[in-house]
């Protein structure tokens, strides 16, 4: 499954949200600082998508706060099926 979404760090909580026109925000505890927001967003989706962490891949936006990434091992159907029980 492929993953497009905003990450806001300095967050109160690691939380995911859908905005009101589809797109992901995920908001992390972590600073944007040498990399902890990337490591806290990829072991927050795989506790989310009940995968190993190695299995979560950060394929673009390592510094940037659009992210595209890889979750290995989950369908579509099922990640959808995830996000929806998990944003509603």
């Amino acid at each position: 499954m492929i993953l497009h979404l905003r990450a806001k760090p300095n967050s109160r909580q690691n939380q995911l949200l859908r905005a009101a026109d589809g797109t992901l925000t995920v908001r992390l505890k972590a600073p944007p600082q040498e990399g902890q927001a990337n490591a806290v967003l990829l072991a927050f989706l795989a506790t989310v998508f009940a995968v190993p962490k190695s299995r979560v891949l950060l394929l673009s936006g390592h510094t940037a706060p659009f992210k595209k990434l890889e979750i290995e091992g989950v369908s579509e159907e099922e990640g959808q099926r995830v996000l929806a029980e998990l944003i509603s």
